[in-house]
């Protein structure tokens, strides 16, 4: 099934995959010559619409004059994630329990791929699905970051602990301070909703909580910066400046 995807870096990236486009939409008066040069180098199908009937056929005026329309986006098996490890490396999975906004979803795919996580797991029900706001706001990391999508994220920790896993959650209940995180052993971090945290069953599968500590008056992180703060943590802990 086909969807639109849009903003300059995204179409810019696909195209440069050399990725199945069936449409390319383009804003009158769009003027990228970087992206107008590999799109006639695609030969794909082009149409060009005025801005407000681009609003329209996208439902956000958010798409800088540009999109396409493709495959839906790939999602993968935790087997599937766990055989595209490099060997020798020490895996990092993120699980983002219940996350529903997407532009959360597209920062934390970007910065997995800038830390070079091995894949993202959500949930099937109650949860963001990979769209075009998630492609946007990923700036091209959905398309390097691999996506597990599961019915059951507390039975996946499971499976993942007895593949030798470890299980963080980033939650300030009984929790160590995030510096103390162990991080030379494989690692599933796991970030809860928005509103919510993480959940009463996910929780039960962590071996341990970690939290950032707060000084201020303000009492809780946005879900992508937090997200953030930890896998760069992680990776400083692994990749150590010598």
């Amino acid at each position: 099934m086909a969807q639109y995807v849009y903003g300059k870096n995204v179409v810019r990236q696909i195209l440069n995959d050399n990725k199945k486009i069936y449409e390319i939409v383009i804003g009158e008066g769009f003027k990228d010559k970087e992206i107008l040069k590999l799109i006639s180098a695609s030969k794909a199908p082009i149409r060009s619409l005025p801005r407000k009937k681009m609003d329209s056929l996208l439902k956000t005026e958010h798409h800088q004059g540009i999109a396409c329309s493709i495959d839906e986006y790939k999602t993968y098996t935790l087997d599937e994630l766990i055989s595209t490890i490099p060997e020798g490396k020490l895996p990092l999975f993120v699980m983002l329990d219940g996350l529903e906004d997407p532009q959360n979803l597209g920062a934390i795919l970007r910065t997995c791929d800038c830390v070079g996580a091995d894949g993202v797991i959500i949930g099937k029900h109650r949860s963001v699905s990979l769209n075009a706001t998630v492609a946007k706001t990923s700036t091209g990391a959905i398309d390097t970051v691999k996506v597990s999508v599961v019915t059951n994220l507390s039975q996946s920790l499971q499976y993942l602990k007895e593949k030798g896993f470890w299980v963080v959650g980033a939650d300030a209940k009984k929790a160590i301070d995030y510096r103390q995180i162990q991080a030379d052993v494989p690692l599933v971090l796991v970030v809860g909703s928005e509103g919510f945290g993480i959940s009463e069953l996910v929780s039960r599968q962590c071996d341990y909580m970690a939290a950032l500590p707060m000084v201020g008056k303000v009492t809780s992180l946005n879900a992508s910066v937090a997200c953030g703060i930890f896998l760069y943590e992680i990776y400083s802990k692994r990749n150590p400046v010598m």
